[in-house]
């Protein structure tokens, strides 16, 4: 017969003691342990297309804070408080580089990319806070983003990187690795930003993006970049893209054009 287990009055101090701590901890902002989406789900049984891969042809966004900023951060006018999206919690810049991103986030209103309406760049453009459209066909990956008419072409056909090229939304090309869609994105030039904080990287970065469907609403969405002239080593973020599914659903406009020929030509009532 098994002996009954008694819980002393220490033993409970003690235990008490450890959640009250954890709890701390919680309140304090720290990342509380969690199981990885990729790691929780189980095998894709989602819709496949005709070439027997998963079918990812439909609106998609994701819901996370990363716009606003990858690394954890608290709630401030017009942004939600956010946990880290990066592996290990913060992106692992070079001295001289984080003293430049702690610059770019004071001067952030005005020092965005994506306030002058430049096209959002990679990884950025997956997680802005709008919608985009995936068009699959087996050598080609189309992705409209209802961000300024921003596209991507992902080409699936084993074609090599142009060379010597500038892009806002880089040269890109893709493989399936079983179920998982593996995405090499390079020549992105150096104008623009990971999101708001003003977390940047130069014209060296390279970006590989991991897709792996969990179900026919779900992907599991990783991207490891490396930029040898802004971090010390390669850094990993991940997130979930959900599927749209409401009822006649499609890409509207968001014209930023517009905003900025407002705020540059546009006088105030009463001003010659």
């Amino acid at each position: 017969m098994k002996k009954p287990v008694i819980v002393t009055a220490g033993a409970t101090a003690v235990l008490l003691t450890i959640g009250l701590a954890v709890a701390a901890q919680a309140q304090r902002g720290a990342t509380p342990p969690r199981t990885p989406a990729a790691q929780a789900a189980s095998a894709y049984n989602g819709p496949r297309s005709p070439d027997g891969k998963p079918d990812l042809n439909g609106i998609w966004q994701v819901l996370s804070t990363a716009h606003w900023n990858l690394e954890a951060h608290s709630a401030i006018e017009g942004v939600p408080a956010g946990l880290s999206l990066v592996e290990g919690g913060t992106i692992p810049y070079q001295p001289w580089a984080l003293a430049k991103r702690n610059e770019n986030f004071q001067n952030r209103l005005t020092a965005d990319p994506l306030r002058k309406c430049y096209m959002p760049g990679v990884p950025r453009a997956t997680y802005l806070p709008f919608p985009f459209e995936i068009t699959q066909t087996p050598k080609h990956i189309g992705i409209a983003y209802e961000f300024a008419h921003t596209t991507r072409t992902i080409f699936l056909d084993g074609t090599p990187h142009m060379e010597d090229l500038d892009f806002w939304i880089g040269d890109a090309r893709g493989r399936w690795e079983g179920d998982t869609l593996v995405v090499d994105t390079v020549s992105l030039g150096d104008r623009t930003w990971f999101d708001q904080a003003g977390n940047f990287h130069s014209d060296a970065l390279k970006v590989v993006e991991r897709l792996t469907p969990i179900d026919a609403s779900h992907i599991n969405y990783e991207a490891t970049l490396e930029d040898a002239k802004v971090f010390t080593r390669p850094w990993k973020m991940s997130m979930i893209i959900y599927r749209r599914l409401e009822k006649n659903l499609e890409l509207l406009d968001y014209e930023c054009a517009e905003h900025v020929y407002q705020k540059l030509f546009k006088r105030p009532a009463g001003k010659p």
